[in-house]
């Protein structure tokens, strides 16, 4: 990540960047029709097989080929139902691949078949936007918000240590509803900033450094740059370079390079909508970094609203576990839920099987901790320690469901599983592809 090209500030509007590949988005706005116009020409067919679990509103996502990829400024995309074929909205991102939502419910073990063709598009509206605002990248669906990336830094309440100073992180997040679900610089915890991510108990040359609680004044982290931004119809986000810099004295470190890429998926107006945070680290010194066991710390960290409590507010974990009894216990996901005056809504939060010490155990505040407000951390280190080497690359990925109302716990096992489990998707290639 080191000799990445940054880009001090957001892209202008409807232009995205990853190294020398520039998303194009596309959509077909055909009428339905039993066969292509004479000028189409068919590239490949794609068939998607769902799980063993049900599946609804999926995003999904195929490699495509360089000779396609050349071709990008031509291509439709449709589903065949009943030997028909019916447009489907589509974006090619993150370099090479191609992204569509599988609409609607799909039963288990079911087959849904795709053609992409080459023939003429029609440019469709980017439902789904990433827009700068006051040193903040907000995503949106249509003129609603969904989440906000602070790059610029956040400067803590007038009076408090400038030390609770931070960047690159997430809120607001707010619910389909509107609500703001996450809290930032708390009185009792100024260092909580929504969703963040800091490592608290680490070995940096020689020297315990604590990235997380910004009071001991040893590190902190920052933004960097961004890498890309992408909007289009089916899904927007950002990669973006975080710094762990530790402090000795009046010098600074940098310990860990960190790259944040998150994806939010069209919902297509539904009260549930899907979002992704993968995070890549890699040592920025050769001396590599030792991420020790404690109780909380990295993975992926969350702040609650103060209006949910322990009298308005409800956790469960995949295993079942509740707030009494969640914390140090291993989780594939946590669902926590709040009611207020205006009405309840919630958040999933899903942990990949290929994470480190997956399942990841999990840290949440008693329900008699902090006024009974929450925290929740997918906390990778709280049972064993991770070693860090210099030049290798190191992954966490979580993806995030936010709704109004509630969700049960068989839908979010179905949500674990769609993610953990993707669709088996199978591409066959005309001649000469």
């Amino acid at each position: 990540m080191k000799n990445r090209q940054l880009l001090s500030s957001p892209v202008a509007r409807h232009q995205s960047v990853r190294r020398s590949a520039t998303p194009v988005l596309c959509v077909v706005l055909l009428l339905l029709t039993g066969a292509f116009p004479a000028s189409a020409q068919l590239l490949a067919r794609i068939s998607v097989k769902a799980g063993a679990r049900q599946c609804e509103n999926l995003p999904v996502s195929t490699l495509m080929k360089d000779a396609v990829i050349s071709r990008q400024d031509s291509l439709q995309f449709f589903e065949i139902q009943q030997g028909r074929r019916k447009p489907v909205p589509f974006q090619i991102a993150a370099g090479r691949y191609l992204y569509w939502i599988m609409d609607g419910k799909t039963a288990p073990g079911k087959v849904r078949l795709y053609e992409l063709v080459k023939g003429a598009p029609v440019p469709a509206i980017a439902r789904m936007q990433a827009k700068d605002s006051a040193g903040a990248l907000v995503l949106e669906e249509g003129n609603q918000h969904l989440l906000q990336y602070n790059y610029n830094i956040v400067e803590p309440p007038a009076g408090v240590d400038t030390a609770y100073r931070r960047s690159g992180f997430i809120h607001p997040l707010w619910a389909p509803d509107g609500q703001v679900i996450t809290n930032i610089h708390p009185k009792d915890h100024w260092h909580h900033v929504g969703i963040w991510n800091p490592w608290t108990h680490t070995s940096f040359k020689g020297k315990e450094t604590d990235f997380w609680n910004l009071q001991k004044k040893e590190g902190t982290v920052r933004f960097k740059g961004f890498i890309s931004r992408t909007q289009g119809p089916v899904l927007c986000g950002f990669q973006a370079l975080h710094d762990h810099i530790a402090f000795s004295g009046k010098q600074e470190t940098v310990a860990i390079n960190e790259e944040w890429d998150v994806k939010a998926f069209n919902s297509n107006g539904n009260t549930l909508r899907v979002w992704d945070i993968d995070n890549t680290m890699s040592c920025a010194d050769t001396s590599g970094i030792t991420l020790l066991q404690y109780r909380y710390g990295g993975g992926f960290g969350l702040r609650t609203t103060a209006e949910w409590k322990a009298d308005n507010s409800k956790v469960i974990t995949s295993e079942g576990k509740t707030r009494k009894d969640a914390d140090s216990t291993r989780a594939r996901w946590i669902k926590i839920t709040g009611r207020t005056d205006k009405g309840e809504t919630g958040i999933l939060v899903m942990s990949h099987p290929s994470n480190y010490d997956y399942p990841q155990p999990v840290r949440v505040w008693p329900e008699n901790n902090e006024r009974g407000e929450i925290m929740m951390n997918f906390s990778p280190t709280k049972m064993k320690s991770w070693e860090l080497k210099y030049g290798q690359s190191y992954r966490l990925c979580y993806r995030v469901l936010v709704f109004t109302n509630d969700i049960s716990k068989e839908e979010a096992e179905d949500a674990w599983e769609a993610y953990a489990k993707p669709p088996q998707i199978t591409v066959s290639w005309s001649a000469g592809l």
